[in-house]
Parts: C-alpha cells; sequence; structure tokens
C-alpha cells in the first residue's frame, strides 16, 4: 500500500497527519510513505526526520496519487479533483461545504472521516477527537492563565501570601477534564459542572469539586458517552447552576459541547457582568457557537472588566505533540483498515462504516459537511 501525506492549507492549521514516527511503524509493517515536502515543518518535523524515517518526499501530484491519502483536514474541492480515481481518503471532514465531497465522490474516492470513529472500546486508539481535544483543554488554561492579572497558585512570599485563584470548568468532557487537571497542577481551586451524571466521579477523581449535582439530569448523556440537548426545564436548572458559580471564579473554561449540534449557551451576558473585575474566560467551543453568549470566535471581547476569548483551532496551535497523537490515532486506524498491508474498505465493519462518507461514486453520509 502506497500512503501519500498532504502538506495542510488551511488558515492557522500547523498539524501534519503522520509524524516520522508514525510513518515509520507504518513502514515497517510494509507500507511506503510518500511525504508532500514541507507537510510537517509547521509542526516542527523537518523533511530530514522524514526521509530518515524511510519516507520518500515527494511534489504535491505524487502524494495526492498515492492509494491511500492522510490529511488532517479534508483537502480542497480543487486539490480534491486531483486525487487519483477509486484511492481512500483518511482526514477530517467536519466544517467542509460540501463541494470538496462532491469532487471526491465524482472520483469514486472512498472517503473516511476522522471525526466519525464511532466511541467504542477497540477504536479508542484512533480518536483523533479525544486526542485533540486532550491538546484544547491544556492550551486553553495556560491562554487563560496569561491572560489572569494575577496567580493561580497559592503563593507565601515576603510580600504577603498570595490566595489560590478560582477556576470553573464547564462540562467534563476529555478537553474539560484535561483543562480540570491543568489547571490542578497550576494551583487553582477548580470546580468541573457536566450535565452527565458520570462526570461527576471524574471530575472529583481529579481533586476538583463538582458543581451542583441536583441540576444534573441523568438521561442527559447519549449512547455513545457524549452530553445531549436538554429539555427547557433541565437547561434552566443547569443556567441556575451556572449562575450561582461563576461570579466566585476568576478563571472559567467553557468546554461544553454537542456533537454536530451548536455549542449549548450556559453564559449569559448578565452573568458576565456578575464576574469579579480581571476575571477570564476562555470559550474553547467558539467555533460552534461557544458557550458564552458575547463570545467573538477568534477574537478577543471586553465587557464589563471581563476578558472573553475565542480561540480557534487549540490544537494547531500546539502543533507537535497534537500532530504525535494524531498520527498515532491514524497509524493505528490504517493498521486496522490494512492488518497485512493490502488494504480493505469493510463498510460491514463497525468502525469503517461509521467513517465513510462515501464509496464507489456513492455518498453515504454528509457528516457535517
Amino acid at each position: 500500500m502506497r500512503i501519500g501525506v498532504l502538506k495542510e492549507s488551511a488558515p492557522r492549521e500547523r498539524r501534519v497527519a503522520l509524524t516520522p514516527d508514525a510513518a515509520a511503524r507504518l513502514i515497517k509493517q510494509g507500507s511506503s510513505v510518500a511525504v508532500e515536502r514541507g507537510a510537517g515543518a509547521g509542526a516542527h518535523y523537518p523533511d530530514a526526520a522524514y526521509e530518515a524515517a524511510g519516507c520518500t518526499l515527494v511534489d504535491s501530484a505524487e502524494a495526492e496519487s498515492a492509494d491511500l491519502v492522510v490529511a488532517v483536514r479534508r483537502p480542497t474541492a480543487e486539490r480534491a479533483a486531483r486525487l487519483r480515481e477509486g484511492a481512500v481518503l483518511v482526514a477530517l471532514s467536519a466544517g467542509d461545504p460540501g463541494e470538496a465531497l462532491a469532487a471526491l465522490n465524482g472520483r469514486r474516492v472512498t472517503v473516511l472521516a476522522l471525526e466519525r470513529v464511532p466511541r467504542i472500546t477497540r477504536a479508542q486508539s484512533m480518536d483523533v477527537l479525544s486526542s485533540q481535544a486532550t491538546v484544547a483543554g491544556y492550551r486553553a488554561v495556560i491562554l487563560g492563565a496569561e491572560a489572569l492579572p494575577r496567580f493561580l497558585p497559592m503563593l507565601t512570599t515576603a510580600a504577603g501570601s498570595i490566595t489560590p485563584a478560582k477556576a470553573l470548568v464547564l462540562g467534563a468532557g476529555v478537553a474539560g477534564l484535561q483543562a480540570i487537571a491543568t489547571a490542578r497542577r497550576l494551583g487553582a481551586m477548580v470546580t468541573g459542572f457536566d450535565v452527565r451524571a458520570a462526570a461527576a466521579e471524574q471530575v472529583e477523581s481529579l481533586g476538583a469539586r463538582f458543581l451542583a449535582p441536583e441540576a444534573v439530569a441523568g438521561d442527559a448523556e447519549t449512547k455513545g458517552g457524549y452530553a445531549k440537548e436538554l429539555a427547557e426545564e433541565q437547561q434552566q436548572k443547569v443556567l441556575e447552576a451556572v449562575a450561582g458559580a461563576i461570579g466566585q471564579a476568576d478563571l472559567v473554561i467553557a468546554t461544553a459541547a454537542i456533537p454536530n449540534r451548536p455549542a449549548p449557551r450556559l453564559i449569559t451576558t448578565a452573568m458576565v457582568e456578575s464576574m469579579k473585575p480581571g476575571s477570564v474566560i476562555v470559550d474553547v467551543s467558539a467555533e460552534t457557537g461557544g458557550n458564552c453568549e458575547l463570545t467573538r470566535p477568534g477574537e478577543t471581547v471586553h465587557h464589563a472588566d471581563v476578558t472573553i476569548l475565542g480561540p480557534l483551532d487549540l490544537p494547531a496551535g500546539m502543533p507537535q505533540h497534537a500532530s504525535q497523537m494524531f498520527g498515532r490515532n491514524v497509524q493505528t486506524l490504517l493498521d486496522h483498515l490494512a492488518p497485512k498491508g493490502a488494504l480493505t474498505v469493510d463498510l460491514d465493519d463497525e468502525i469503517t462504516g461509521a467513517m465513510c462518507l462515501a464509496h464507489e461514486g456513492t455518498l453515504r453520509h454528509r457528516g457535517n459537511g
């Protein structure tokens, strides 16, 4: 099997789909890997590192002609039209407007969307959403700490004692749990909140307090373990719980998300106005509309002496380790698709079938694009 690794072209995107170590594992198993020149440069993986791993450095046309093409983000429609007819593409597809998928389907390319990896035990090591959410949760706390006008940890100095900052993390999925762990490592007093009852134990296991268990809905979790939309009465209870805690927080990390839906609004303007002067909100869900109604994706908003950050592409801002984790996810998936070096697309397989957006000229799922 010949694998092509594309160089990313999306704004702010610095990750690469396969790192040299992941590529080396695939080569050892019998595949050949053709890497577009400069593909890893944004993540600090130079071309020389790929050559040392046994990869071949190629131009864009040769990378596009591979049997199986991997990318972080689905290529543009123009580039998709150049992929080899009948090839397999593995990439993230969320947010794509749809033209690229149509172009790929027109060339009978099999499109496997990485964001559709099912949440089952045997697919955990292929789950790029979880690995990249880990990066996002970590970076959100670092960005928030930088924006705060105060320390996070307690300090005892000759100039007096500094009390620790209070952090509130909304949403206890992978990003939220990593944010809790990071804020705790930095010395903050942390409270976590999630609508899923099962999250309480996870939050407390990290040494944080769980907020308002009486507001948690026992049926607020999908079979896949994600939060789901709440009924109006339940949503009102959630807002009341958040409103009761947010005024005490110095730093709020908002990570609540619902798959394939706009981010739930958990922070109102009135809540922001109740916060302490100098407080900071980092809205990790900015790309899907934001948990705070004042969030502007990609911008920093100042309102009532509160700073609201709406960062985009958080994992791409830490591209080296984000790529390492992404590449390991992709390598494990490719091991699944070609266990003996021979590529097989089995749509009856619970992993492959769930990921497949297009196959042999037929659109199966449109995903988010």
